[in-house]
């Protein structure tokens, strides 16, 4: 009998949280930031119909990397419920970029601003994205999880309040090729990848294929890249490419692409000088011979009359001051604003000469 009070104490503790609770519902919101469809919603490439392409670059098109929700609520708070998978977040990341959410709202001035963001380490979570906002509608932009794949994802409101989709807020497509660097590691959270922070600087949809660890100028990749009907194409593929990989596969890539599309801009990238490369001799001169050979292979193709190609003379994209990394190899959010900084204003040149804007 003694305990009796206590537990009906702890009743009413419980009973005052359920009830505290608000009550919320969710729904479900179209995927922009993907060319392909796709069978399986939050996957950027049918890996099924491009099975050819090498396995590990599969599993990583299956990341929901560059992929994101936009939608307008007077909602004071907005919530977010999700499933990834149970792998662990990666050493050089945190979990916010692994396997969480980044959330932007549209600001007075028309600019998409930074608002919120979560992480986790779960499978699956719920979680309030942003709370006290006033009941003033506004438009939201969440990204999804850059490093892991993305199962579901739903946003809630307060009951009494609406979620209206809104459609893709950036215009043309611009295919980004590349490696970790391209696909995020290791920015903070997933709006700091430079294909995602160009799109909201520029208003044109930087399409983010970037695969960790991978791209290394397959010819597979360019038969997929090829069913895509881009307004340009952005090749930043050296990083993992041997200099053996670059003199032997660029041409084949590049020309099948000009087949294919002739008047398309390409434009070619050189891998960042890599921060270990200044003191490890073994990446200085590794560093330096991909990126001659890319430079190279470049030449050759313009003398043998390749039009409408572009080559971003560049190496430093990280800046002078050796801070633009998390590892020595993957930027930071410095080192991925300062990227575009430069690789912004190149393109946006590109497509002005090609009158696509």
């Amino acid at each position: 009998m003694k305990k009796s009070p206590i537990l009906f104490f702890l009743v009413l503790c419980l009973c005052h949280i359920v009830f505290a609770q608000p009550a919320r519902h969710y729904v479900e919101l179209p995927v922009h930031g993907k060319l392909f469809d796709t069978p399986h919603k939050y996957h950027r490439v049918d890996t099924a119909k491009y099975n050819d392409i090498p396995a590990a670059v599969k599993r990583l098109y299956t990341n929901s990397a560059g992929l994101f929700v936009t939608f307008k609520s007077s909602a004071p708070e907005i919530y977010a419920k999700w499933c990834v998978t149970s792998r662990k977040v990666g050493l050089n990341m945190t979990s916010i970029v692994n396997k969480g959410l980044d959330v932007y709202i549209r600001n007075a001035e028309g600019q998409w601003q930074y608002a919120s963001s979560k992480g986790t380490t779960k499978a699956c979570d719920e979680v309030k994205l942003a709370e006290y906002l006033g009941e003033e509608e506004k438009e939201f932009l969440v990204y999804l999880p850059m490093y892991d794949e993305t199962k579901s994802l739903q946003i809630g409101v307060p009951d009494g309040y609406t979620i209206d989709p809104l459609p893709n807020p950036f215009k043309k497509e611009i295919v980004v090729y590349g490696s970790s660097i391209v696909h995020g590691a290791s920015a903070g959270r997933s709006g700091m990848a430079y294909p995602a922070i160009l799109s909201r600087r520029t208003g044109f949809n930087f399409v983010n294929f970037g695969v960790s660890g991978n791209a290394r100028i397959e010819k597979e990749m360019a038969h997929m890249f090829a069913d895509l009907n881009p307004d340009v194409y952005i090749l930043d593929c050296v990083p993992n490419s041997s200099p053996e990989q670059v003199a032997s596969r660029t041409a084949y890539f590049v020309e099948y692409l000009r087949k294919k599309h002739p008047n398309t801009p390409i434009i070619m990238i050189p891998s960042v000088v890599r921060e270990l490369s200044f003191f490890n001799q073994r990446w200085k001169a590794r560093n330096r011979q991909q990126n001659e050979q890319w430079k190279a292979e470049y030449d050759k193709l313009i003398a043998k009359g390749v039009k409408n190609l572009y080559y971003l003379d560049d190496d430093y994209l990280l800046g002078h001051d050796h801070e633009g990394t998390t590892d020595g190899t993957h930027p930071n959010d410095l080192g991925f604003m300062r990227m575009a900084d430069k690789i912004g204003p190149f393109v946006l040149e590109v497509m002005k000469k090609h009158h696509i804007f």
